[in-house]
Parts: structure tokens; sequence; C-alpha cells
């Protein structure tokens, strides 16, 4: 066992681990990044995603006071209140100093959650396009200046159990290869991306059959950071909830037909069904929230989303990659037929069911009285329901996406992992989506990914820079 001494150990090479080590590096403090992937260009979420920054949907060099609206909305009042005033008062800082580290953005689209983007820009088509784009380049700058300025990134590197004593965090227990380090720190801060890709922690918090999801990340977040954390005494929250879509069923095996395109559109306009055929859950609250539904189902395979040709011809086209064509170009599964009971007896729905729950449904749109369905259904201007009349009719399988988790390690405004028992556990950090508090709830609102982990990895260096020189 080898001893090694530093200021801070961070867990997890993702954007939000890189820009706590960067910001106390350039501070002058003694950094060391473990990173489980042994690889130059490891896999990580941060590397494979689309790019977009921002806060709750809005643009995150914007005013904080509508960040701080948007998080409400979004959450529907269920983020943490100092953990989405931190969010929406340090998001446009964090930016503006990636920037100052080389990090390139562009203007990705008109929306306000699309205004900035991590350049090169992932192309407008099907399947996963990270390398050389703007994830990808962001992680490879911000490794290169942790190792200019003199810190240790440390790849092949696995944290295994936090160093304690009482409630002090002073190092961490890790592995590379056969070889076990005994890292001593003055602060620790887990950043190791959540654990999506844990199937017992999924089946514990999420999922009764997580086997049956589809892994749109990059299955490198296996929860080691909550666990590590729960073991020594850390308080968890918000669990529950994961971000993600609505995918073609047909993505399980074919990798060309995620992340995009998504199938949240077409089913947020039409139905959701079950096996039985009948609606389960709210369209009306989008797709992140019918992947979390979808996720619950006994079976998480028997959904299928219904809809009509206008729906297909306007939903179905929403977005840079849409449904309609993507699906089919993709070879996903796709009934249609120009009756119900003919689109029931193709998709193996039971006809009677559907069509009973077909014309609910159609009544709902036509007299606005959307609570009166089971269950009732939001009537909701963004994700607008349309009547299913228009033949051909559609049925389209579907499954949940999960990409990270919304919940994690419970952490206060200065980023310091809350003890079960009340206060904190001195000397233990926490960042990016290792972290809950910032969203979820109820109704999975989604606050941002890149926004969130750039927000936390810089503000929490920010915090452990102060608590060490004080």
């Amino acid at each position: 066992m080898s001893g090694l001494d530093f200021d801070l150990v961070v867990v997890g090479g993702g954007l939000a681990g890189l820009a706590c080590a960067n910001r106390c590096a350039e501070q002058s403090l003694r950094v060391a990044l473990l990173e489980r992937g042994a690889e130059e260009r490891y896999y990580c979420n941060s590397r494979i995603s689309m790019g977009y920054v921002n806060c709750a949907f809005e643009y995150i060099l914007g005013e904080p006071a509508a960040m701080r609206q948007a998080i409400d909305s979004q959450t529907r009042g269920h983020a943490d209140p100092e953990l989405a005033q931190v969010f929406a008062a340090n998001g446009g800082a964090a930016v503006r100093w990636l920037a100052s580290q080389g990090v390139r953005f562009i203007k990705g689209g008109w929306q306000a959650g699309q205004r900035l983007m991590l350049a090169p820009p992932v192309p407008n088509r099907m399947g996963l396009n990270w390398s050389g784009r703007g994830g990808d380049t962001t992680v490879l700058r911000l490794g290169a200046k942790l190792v200019e300025r003199g810190a240790s990134l440390m790849r092949g590197v696995a944290a295994r159990e936090l160093i304690l004593d009482q409630r002090c965090c002073t190092g961490v227990v890790a592995t590379r290869g056969d070889q076990t380090l005994r890292i001593g720190a003055r602060a620790v801060l887990l950043a190791d991306g959540g654990f999506q890709a844990n199937l017992d922690l999924l089946k514990r918090f999420i999922a009764p059959r997580p086997e049956r999801l589809l892994q749109r990340n990059a299955m490198t977040g296996k929860g080691d950071g909550l666990m590590m954390a729960e073991a020594s005494g850390a308080r968890l929250c918000g669990t529950e909830r994961f971000y993600g879509h609505v995918q073609s069923i047909d993505a399980l095996t074919k990798p060309a037909l995620w992340p995009y395109p998504i199938a949240d559109h077409p089913m947020c306009a039409g139905i959701a069904v079950n096996a039985g055929g009948v609606r389960f859950a709210d369209e009306g609250l989008g797709g992140v929230f019918m992947a979390n539904a979808i996720a619950a189902l006994h079976d998480p395979q028997e959904a299928v989303a219904v809809f009509d040709r206008r729906i297909w011809e306007t939903a179905g086209r929403v977005s840079a990659r849409p449904a309609n064509p993507l699906l089919e170009k993709g070879g996903a599964t796709l009934h249609r037929s120009d009756t119900l009971s003919g689109l029931a007896q193709r998709a193996g729905l039971p006809a009677g069911v559907l069509s009973a729950t077909v014309s609910a449904h159609n009544r709902a749109v036509e007299t606005g009285k959307f609570e009166a369905l089971d269950p009732p259904r939001s009537d909701n201007p963004v994700h607008r329901a349309q009547a299913i009349m228009v033949p051909p009719f559609y049925a389209l399988p579907v499954c949940a996406g999960i990409t990270y988790t919304m919940g994690g390690v419970a952490i206060d405004a200065q980023c310091r992992v809350q003890h079960a028992g009340g206060g904190v556990i001195t000397g233990l950090y926490a960042a990016g989506s290792t972290t809950g508090g910032h969203e979820g709830g109820p109704t999975a609102g989604y606050t941002g990914g890149l926004g969130k982990a750039a927000t936390f990895g810089w503000h929490s260096g920010n915090c452990i820079v102060a608590a060490l020189r004080s």
C-alpha cells in the first residue's frame, strides 16, 4: 500500500470534477484527480453529451432571476432553494471561467436552452457522434490544463473507500490494477457522475426491472461516490428520478437509434398505453417524466405510443433530429393502420380497450376537461394534446432511456456533503450528477446536466479554496 498526500483529491474526470480540480489548481492547491477510465479519451457522460449548456432550459448567461424562476417552474418548487440560488447566481460566471480556460462555445439554436453549446457542435444525424465534438474537446482541454498546472491526473485509478477520522474526511483508498493506494487529502470532492449504470442501485431506487431500460449514457456512472458517501454516514436525497428520454424499443438493439431520435414529442401529443391498452401516466408533463413513468412499469418494455397522421406530421417533426422520418430510417418498428382495430392487432393491444382509451383522450381534447381522464392529464402548452382522429394511426413500441440520475448525495450551498444525522462531513464535498437536490421531484423536473456540472464544479472549487485557506 503506497501513500500520497494532496490538498484536494477529486473523484471523477467529467466536467464537474475537471472544473473543480482546475479551479483549485490555479489557486495553487496540490490536486489529484482520480479517473476510473485508463484511456486518454476515457468514456464519461460529459464527453459524449450533445453539448447544450443551460439552466432549466434558460440561457445560462442571462439574468439570474430568470434562471431561478425557471428552476422553480421546471421542478414545481421541488429543488432545494439554496442550491437553486447557487445555480442561478453562479451559472454565468462558471461558463465565463470555462471560456477563459480555452473551452469553446457557439450559438446552438434560437431557443433559450440551446443558445449556448460546446464547440464543435454534434452533427444533426442519428446515433452517438461524440469524437472530436464539443464534449470530447472540452474534457481533453480541461485535462490538459490540469496537467499544465502541475496537478496529478491519475487515470485507471478507482476510488474504493473514504478515509474518515470521526466525521472528518482525510482522504481515499483507491486501486490501480492490483495496487492499493492510500491517498491523504485535506478535502475530497465526489464527482463521479451518478449511478445510472449500476443495476443494483437502479433497482433499489428507480425501477423494478432496470435491466430492461436503455442505457442512454456512457455506462461509467456506477455510483461509487454515492456508495462511499452513504457508507460514511452521508444523507441521500432525490434518488427516485432520472434524466432521460422516451426512445424506440429498437434502440435497445440498434445503436443508431440513440441518443437521438427521441419519441417524446409524438408520444406527448398523443397517448402512451401499457400492454392492456390503457394510459398509465400524464403525457402532458413531457418526455423526461414519461421516461420515468415507463421505467416504473412492471415491465418497462411494454409501453406503446399511439398517435395519428396529423401528430406524426407536426409533433413528429419537432427538433433538429426529428422522430419523423429518422425513426423509420433507423429501422425502428412503427405499426400503422387506417383503423384503430387494425392498429391494435398489429401492435398486440386489446382492440376494444384501445378504442375506448383513444375516445376518452379525444373527448378531453375537444372539451378541455383533461382532469376527467384516468390518470388526469396536464393541459400543457409545451406538450399540447392533439386528438387522434386522422388515419393512418400509428403505434410505436417504446422504452425508457436513462442518461443520468437526478438524485444522490445531499450537499449544502458550499457543496459540503451532509451527514444523515445532521450537519456536514468535514472535508467531504460533492458536485454534478453525484449529488441530489437540484432537480427531480414528482414531475422529474430537469435543470440541465452540463450546466449543473459546470456551475457546481466551479463553485465547489471556490468553496474548497476558501475553506482550506481559512
